[in-house]
């Protein structure tokens, strides 16, 4: 068929050795720009994330920590000290995650796999929500998706050459993911199980390798260590507060969850492949738990991390979701294609090539309606309005202020908008260390809340009473679809001398 032809020709180069390196990288260029449009117009009615405004806030005053680890603050940081704060710039971070992630993927899958499976293996992870629709909301959570990958590619390096640079490698990589966020001591606990449970594990560990990934690992993450410390390991009981103390019904009924949700993100690649190659009964056992050492290594190094949250959220009275197993599937193309006995056609290739092209086209063409959806179901306005809410705070206190703002405070998310979008952007007063007395005396703030958030608007005039203090209502219109108003109390507290 004609219209298969461009598909026939993507494969054609994907697997010929002359072609195939800069093939993916041009098709995983396409993929990370389709799903940055598609991003950057289905979601331009809706305003950016609260998860992601509040990186950014924290990114004006980068620490070695905050309620989670520092890293995806410092990649915010680093991000838009090169690219404008916009919607799109902000998009095409979030999808340069998964698609980092996906292009390590490649080429781990080399070490397994043959070409024509590595080809398919790489479409199905794009089909995978995780990798497209749930990465465009940047957080602490996509940025585990190549932290991860990284540090499972090189400790699997590292396990078979017991190479000095893969080990170090691979302890730079454990403490990204933990600088990342904490749930990564799932992957260090299940790396280093699939270590222990290996046949050849008396050699890796009489070896350099496992020590000198250590020892690298503890080097990067000391200062974090050492800001833990000081701060009497304070996110520990930020995640207690919000996720801990559950009874055993509501901790098995979430990890229930997180098990089911975590198989179903992934149905669609494990669907395709059953149908497609038909395994046996023992090659299904084979792909689970494989025969020979290597295979085995990558499979627990698999199943590891994946399952140990269930375990540990039962133990500590834990609340788990679904959404954090973003990070988790690495080797799920591995596992699924690696039995020898499992063989995929070329037609089966084409087909699956065929779907990951297809999606993020479909996906795009849909987007400006997905966007009217949005709008017309009404859009949290603590994202939406967002923008209009910053301008509304900077020309209020522009009018009396002669000086740039240079705090906000009030309703999290709201201070979070405000810091995102407003020109002189900005330092929050939430979930932050404050500043020193006389330097917040003599900047003066505003604090925003919402008009119906009493305790929030009594806790604003509790600081500053001398401050003006305006009720403003905001509408946000898409094209000519009308939104919900909203209304807000704003607070001047004018500098001090």
């Amino acid at each position: 068929m004609r219209l298969l032809q461009p598909i026939d020709a993507l494969r054609a180069a994907l697997i010929d050795p002359a072609r195939r390196e800069r093939t993916v990288l041009a098709s995983l260029a396409v993929y990370l720009v389709l799903w940055t449009i598609y991003g950057t117009i289905a979601k331009s009615s809706q305003g950016l994330h609260p998860d992601m405004t509040e990186l950014i806030a924290w990114s004006r005053d980068l620490a070695w920590g905050y309620k989670h680890p520092p890293l995806a603050a410092a990649i915010v940081r680093l991000w838009f000290s090169v690219f404008p704060v916009a919607e799109w710039s902000y998009y095409l971070l979030a999808m340069a995650m998964p698609t980092l992630a996906l292009w390590i993927v490649w080429r781990l899958s080399a070490d397994y796999l043959d070409v024509e499976k590595r080809v398919a293996g790489l479409a199905l992870l794009m089909l995978v929500p995780f990798f497209n629709f749930h990465a465009l909301k940047f957080n602490v959570n996509t940025v585990l998706m190549p932290a991860w990958a990284a540090a499972t590619f090189w400790f699997l390096r590292s396990y078979q050459t017991r190479g000095a640079i893969y080990a170090a490698l691979a302890g730079a990589g454990a403490a990204a993911c933990m600088l990342g966020k904490y749930w990564s001591v799932f992957l260090l606990a299940g790396l280093a199980i699939a270590a222990l449970v290996d046949k050849r594990r008396a050699g890796y560990f009489r070896s350099a390798a496992p020590w000198i990934t250590v020892a690298v690992g503890l080097i990067v993450l000391a200062p974090h260590l050492i800001w833990l410390y000081r701060h009497d390991f304070a996110p520990f009981g930020y995640a207690m507060t919000v996720h801990g103390s559950q009874s055993l019904a509501a901790t098995a009924y979430s990890v229930l969850g997180y098990l089911a949700g975590s198989i179903g993100y992934v149905a669609t690649p494990v669907i395709v492949v059953l149908a497609q190659a038909r395994p046996s009964r023992a090659t299904l056992a084979d792909t689970v738990w494989p025969a020979d050492d290597e295979r085995r290594l990558a499979a627990a190094a698999f199943w590891g991390p994946l399952l140990l949250p269930a375990a540990g959220a039962l133990v500590s009275g834990t609340e788990i979701t679904s959404l954090w197993s973003m990070s988790a599937w690495t080797l799920l193309p591995v596992l699924l294609l690696s039995p020898p006995a499992l063989t995929l056609r070329a037609i089966d290739t084409r087909r699956i090539l065929a779907a990951a092209v297809v999606v993020p086209l479909v996906m795009l063409i849909a987007s400006p309606a997905i966007a009217i959806l949005a709008q017309r179901n009404g859009p949290p306005p603590n994202s939406a309005q967002a923008a209009l809410l910053a301008g509304e705070v900077e020309q209020l206190w522009h009018q009396t202020i002669p000086q740039p703002l240079r705090f906000v405070g009030g309703a999290g998310d709201l201070a979070d908008g405000v810091a995102t979008y407003a020109v002189e952007r900005p330092r929050i007063l939430t979930d932050m260390p404050p500043p020193a007395a006389a330097e917040l005396a003599q900047s003066g703030m505003v604090i925003v809340c919402f008009a119906e958030d009493a305790a929030c608007r009594d806790r604003a005039i509790a600081q500053g009473p001398a401050g003006r203090r305006v009720e403003t209502e905001i509408v946000r219109n898409f094209l000519r679809f009308p939104g919900k108003p909203q209304r807000y109390t704003i607070v001047i507290v004018p500098p001090r001398p």
